[in-house]
């Protein structure tokens, strides 16, 4: 059922007795199932985001403690969060660094979550496809947008695997940045012994659809997330259930009376879901849509789901985003929401706020406790496809659950792709990977060859792709100056 991610051929990057960095090593301290001296570098750790999300979930976490240095190009956002972070307490101190060096050296974990650019850049990555008809609900994974930002976050996140490699090599590092496929995949291979994965809580939205099912077909309520149990396969962003069961309960059966009960007026259970903001909510009908298509449960938010399927389905117009019941997510909304959480740091800042722990519905500190020996977890991550997706290429970056022990992540073997889902599922696994090699290439040339074949440009003309590509181009060149004709 599970198979190895990190086997004998990377024996040699697990630390050994004596050795610096890495999670088991003899200066941390076992007491009482408490594991102490930990350290965490968080890359990218002025964020007003998950940065906080990460704190919250330290305080909360009893059984662990230490420091978590924070290392972001804005420095005075990162200081600002020292002061936050050490504010929130629960065992940990933080600490500020000018250098990824200082963050880095003797990690235990490191987190990466970085913005590749600034909403002025994502501002051409999200709208000037619109000129053209072209519009992405999200557009920072697939589609002109997607492949835009990662011709600026390649060349970030071969920075920092760079310097994994020079000063934590045995780390495990987490990854939060879109996109995230492009993103894990860059890092192997650019430090191919990395011990890497990724996490998105996507699937846990539909995990909680499921459980919402369970409550209004059978009337049984209180079900956990963690209880509905799945097997996911497919790319980030684009994650599907080839079964779900509920105890003895088949909840592809229960899921299948739900999608006839609310196709066409949606489902929304107002104020249920902490994890997600308002913003991004929907009333599932795309998925619903794809489980009447495809015969599985696609598991993502509809506004990412759209993005993968040919724009005359879901993503025509404005007009027919808003009869699918979701929203295309403006790059005006992210200034605005980014305004309100500077605004919230300076109330934390001067104590005119108190930060109130609470349930954050994330996975990180989890896995983070399961790989120091502290509990065991089955959760998804995106990680290479060792085989746990058997007729998808090896070494594509892959969504799977994977089981999380002492030092340990084994993919779970979630088996074949179906037939019905299993073309789309490829292309995108391709288009990924197309992307990493043409970013690595650092030809310009290339990057446009793999930005005309996105799905969501098919109808335009050479000259109208010329045109989009060379004013996406210039808007964001900023953080392309490494792209050679």
């Amino acid at each position: 059922m599970y198979m190895l991610l990190w086997n004998s051929a990377h024996k040699s990057r697990f630390p050994r007795k004596g050795e610096g960095g890495g999670v088991i090593k003899e200066k941390m301290i076992h007491e009482k199932d408490q594991v102490k001296d930990i350290k965490i570098a968080y890359v990218g750790g002025g964020s007003r985001g998950w940065a906080w999300t990460l704190m919250n979930d330290l305080a909360k976490a009893e059984d662990m403690s230490g420091s978590v240095y924070l290392y972001d190009i804005d420095y005075e956002a990162a200081k600002n969060n020292e002061i936050i972070g050490n504010k929130i307490g629960g065992g940990w101190s933080y600490v500020a660094v000018k250098t990824i060096g200082e963050a880095l050296t003797g990690a235990d974990f490191v987190i990466v979550s970085i913005l590749p650019g600034t909403f002025d850049e994502m501002e051409y990555d999200v709208h000037a496809p619109e000129k053209y008809g072209i519009y992405q609900s999200v557009g920072d994974t697939t589609g002109p947008g997607g492949m835009i930002r990662a011709m600026r976050t390649v060349p970030m996140i071969r920075e920092i695997a760079r310097a994994v490699k020079e000063y934590s090599p045995d780390a495990w590092v987490i990854n939060y940045t879109n996109p995230m496929a492009i993103c894990v995949k860059t890092l192997y291979e650019e430090f191919p012994e990395i011990k890497a994965f990724g996490c998105c809580h996507e699937v846990f939205g539909t995990q909680k659809l499921l459980s919402q099912a369970l409550e209004d077909i059978h009337g049984i309520s209180g079900a956990k997330r963690s209880e509905i149990c799945v097997n996911v396969v497919g790319i980030n962003h684009f994650t599907w259930f080839t079964s779900a069961r509920y105890k003895n309960i088949d909840l592809f059966d229960t899921y299948t009376r739900f999608v006839d009960k609310y196709y066409e007026t949606g489902f929304d259970k107002k104020g249920d879901a902490n994890w997600m903001n308002n913003s991004f909510s929907s009333a599932a009908r795309v998925r619903f849509d794809l489980f009447k298509r495809f015969g599985y449960i696609a598991a993502a938010g509809d506004r990412h789901l759209a993005e993968f399927c040919d724009r005359d389905e879901y993503l025509t117009d404005p007009e027919t985003v808003k009869k699918w019941t979701f929203g295309l997510t403006t790059v005006e909304w992210r200034k605005n929401d980014l305004v309100n959480r500077l605004a919230k740091s300076a109330r934390l800042l001067s104590g005119e706020e108190e930060f109130k722990l609470h349930n954050s519905g994330e996975e990180g500190v989890n896995q983070m406790r399961a790989l120091l020996g502290l509990d065991k977890l089955v959760t998804n991550v995106n990680v290479p496809n060792r085989g746990q997706i058997s007729n998808l290429p090896l070494g594509s970056v892959v969504e799977t659950n994977a089981v999380f022990s002492a030092d340990s992540v084994i993919p779970v073997m979630a088996g074949e792709l179906p037939e019905s889902i299993y073309e789309k599922i490829r292309k995108v696994s391709e288009e990924n990977d197309r992307a990493v090699e043409a970013a690595f290439s650092e030809d310009l040339n290339t990057c446009f060859e793999v930005f005309c074949e996105s799905h969501l440009l098919k109808d335009l003309t050479d000259e109208q792709k010329k045109a989009l590509f060379d004013e996406m181009y210039e808007g964001t060149k900023k953080y392309l100056s490494m792209y050679k004709k």
